[in-house]
C-alpha cells in the first residue's frame, strides 16, 4: 500500500507477436511468468481463419486481429477496412454455436452430401502476361515481358511479406489494443506495431530479436538491394525501441554491430526445470508400436529444408536397429512425410504430429538421442541455439548437433553430446553411434551431465534477466499505476 492507502500495481505488459500465438513457446513462457509475478498481461497476436478473436490462457488474454495488407497502403485503406470488417464477421460467425441443421450437415460425411452442391473453386489468376494483347505474344517482347512479370511478382511478394503485411496488422491492432506500460515485440514483423502502439498509448518498447531476420531462411537469398532495404527498416525501428534483447551471445554481438546499439540483453529460450520421471516416459515407442529395446533418435521442430532432416534420414540407415522419429510441422512437411514413407526408409524413419508445449518434454525424454543437424546455409543458422537444444538438455537426452558457432560452445561446455559435420550423413551417423554404443555406466553419466546443465540453463534463471530489464524500464517496478485517460 502507498501512503495514501491506494494499492500498488505491477506495470501492464503487452506481448506483441506476429504469430497466431498457438505454438509460440517463448511468448507463452514470458506471459505466464509475468502473470505469476503479479503483472497484468495481454498477448496481441495475428488472427487466421478458424481461431477466435479473443481467448484466455493461464491468466492472460490473447487478442488476435487480422493482417490486412491494404491497410498499410494509402489509397487502399478503405478496401482494407472492408476486408478487416469481413474477417471479423467471419471470426464471429465461426465462434457462434451452429444451428441444429448446420451441425447435422457438419456431421455428414463429405461423400454422402448431395452431389448438386459442388465445392467452390477459385477462378484462375490472371497475371500481367495474360493481359498483354495476343499480337505481342511469341514475339521478341515475350521474353522481356515474362522477365518483368517474374521480377515484379518476386519483389511484390517480398514487400508484402515485410513490411506491408506486418504494417497492415499494426494498423488493425491499434483498433483493439489497450494502453500498456511495456510493449514487448517478438520478431521483426512486430516492429511496425511497437512503433504505432507507443505513439498512440505511450509506454516503453522492447524488441525481442529471436533471430537474425535478414539472414533467416527465406531472406538470406535475396539480393543486396532488398537486404539493404529490409535491414535498414529493421535497424531504424529497432533503434527507436527502449531495449533490444535476443536469445544467445552470438546474435547479441551481431545485432549490437548491425544496429549500432549497446550489446542486447540475453534471455535464452530455455524451458522450465523438468523433473525427469523414473523410469522415463516411453511415449514414442508406445505411439509407434516399437519394441522397448529400439533406439530412438528424435528430431522435433519445423519440418522444412535446411534443418538437416534429409541428412539425418540418410544417416539413420547407417545406424543398425535405430529409428529416426520426425515430430513437428512446417512448410516442407508434406514432402518430408512423403519421402519418409518410401521404401528406402521403411521401418527406419517415422513421422508423428507435434504435441502441445505443456507435454513436449515428456515426449523428448522418451528418446535416446536428439538430432539437430541444422545446415550452415545462413548466418542465422550458424549462430542459432534452437529450442530443441535446451529441451533435450532439460529432459536429460544427449544431443547430436551441428559443429557451428552457435551450438558448439554449449555442447562443449556442458558435455551433453556429440558435434558433427551436418552436411555429411556419415559423420552424423558416427555421432549417433558414439552415444548409442556407450555402455550403461557411461550413458548414465552422459544423461547426468545433461540434467545438470538443465539446472543452469532453465527458464527460472532466464526470467530473472527479463524482469530485471522490465524493472529498469519502468521504475520503480512496484509503483502505483494511474488510470489511463483516452483522448
Amino acid at each position: 500500500m502507498t501512503a495514501d492507502g491506494s494499492a500498488l500495481q505491477r506495470p501492464r505488459i503487452a506481448y506483441v507477436t506476429y504469430s497466431t500465438g498457438q505454438f509460440d513457446s517463448r511468448t507463452e513462457r514470458m506471459a505466464t511468468s509475468a502473470v505469476e509475478r503479479g503483472y497484468t498481461v495481454v498477448v496481441y497476436a495475428r488472427w487466421e481463419p478458424g481461431l477466435p478473436l479473443e481467448s484466455m490462457a493461464a491468466g492472460y488474454r490473447i487478442v488476435r486481429t487480422p493482417a490486412i495488407t491494404q491497410l498499410a497502403i494509402p489509397g487502399f485503406r478503405g478496401a482494407g477496412r472492408r476486408r478487416l470488417a469481413a474477417a471479423r464477421r467471419q471470426a464471429a460467425v465461426a465462434a457462434a454455436p451452429p444451428s441444429s441443421s448446420e451441425a447435422s450437415f457438419a456431421r455428414t460425411p463429405v461423400a454422402t452430401r448431395h452431389p448438386s452442391t459442388p465445392a467452390r473453386t477459385a477462378p484462375p489468376r490472371r497475371g500481367v502476361i495474360d493481359r498483354v494483347p495476343r499480337r505481342f505474344r511469341g514475339t521478341i517482347l515475350g521474353a522481356p515481358l515474362r522477365w518483368a512479370r517474374a521480377t515484379l511478382g518476386r519483389w511484390g511478394r517480398r514487400i508484402v511479406l515485410f513490411p506491408l503485411r506486418p504494417s497492415g496488422w499494426a494498423v488493425a491492432l491499434t483498433e483493439v489494443a489497450e494502453p500498456a506500460d511495456i510493449w514487448h515485440g517478438m520478431w521483426a514483423p512486430s516492429l511496425p506495431a511497437l512503433d504505432r502502439l507507443r505513439r498512440l498509448h505511450g509506454g516503453r518498447t522492447v524488441y525481442d530479436s529471436r533471430d537474425l531476420y535478414v539472414d533467416a531462411r527465406g531472406m538470406s537469398g535475396m539480393g543486396a538491394p532488398w537486404r539493404w532495404l529490409i535491414g535498414g527498416l529493421e535497424r531504424r525501428w529497432a533503434r527507436r525501441c527502449d531495449a533490444v534483447l535476443t536469445v544467445n551471445d552470438g546474435y547479441a554481438a551481431i545485432l549490437a554491430d548491425r544496429f549500432g546499439i549497446p550489446t542486447p540483453a540475453i534471455v535464452r529460450n530455455t524451458p522450465a526445470r523438468y523433473h525427469r520421471p523414473t523410469p522415463p516416459p516411453n511415449l514414442l515407442r508406445d505411439r509407434l508400436g516399437l519394441p522397448a529395446a529400439t533406439p530412438i533418435v528424435l528430431y522435433q521442430g519445423g519440418l522444412m529444408s535446411e534443418r538437416g532432416i534429409e541428412q539425418g534420414m540418410e544417416a539413420i540407415l547407417q545406424v543398425p536397429g535405430a529409428v529416426l522419429v520426425l515430430m513437428g510441422f512446417g512448410s516442407g512437411s508434406e514432402d518430408i512425410v512423403r519421402l519418409a514413407r518410401t521404401g528406402r526408409y521403411a521401418g527406419r524413419v517415422a513421422t508423428i504430429d507435434p504435441v502441445p508445449p505443456a507435454v513436449l518434454l515428456d515426449w523428448t525424454a522418451s528418446s535416446d538421442v536428439m538430432l539437430m543437424a541444422i545446415q550452415p546455409t545462413t548466418l542465422n543458422h550458424r549462430y542459432t541455439t534452437p529450442n530443441k537444444l535446451w529441451e533435450a538438455i532439460a529432459a536429460g537426452v544427449p544431443v547430436v548437433a551441428s559443429d557451428l558457432p552457435g551450438m558448439a560452445p554449449i555442447v562443449r561446455e556442458t558435455g551433453c553430446g556429440e558435434l558433427v559435420d551436418p552436411t555429411d550423413p556419415a559423420d552424423i551417423a558416427r555421432g549417433i553411434r558414439a552415444i548409442l554404443e556407450l555402455d550403461a555406466t557411461d550413458r548414465a553419466a552422459l544423461r547426468a551431465r545433461c540434467l545438470a546443465a538443465g539446472e543452469t540453463y532453465c527458464w527460472e534463471r532466464q526470467s530473472d534477466t527479463l524482469f530485471d530489464l522490465y524493472g529498469r524500464l519502468v521504475e520503480p517496478a512496484g509503483r502505483r499505476v494511474l488510470p489511463y485517460a483516452r483522448s
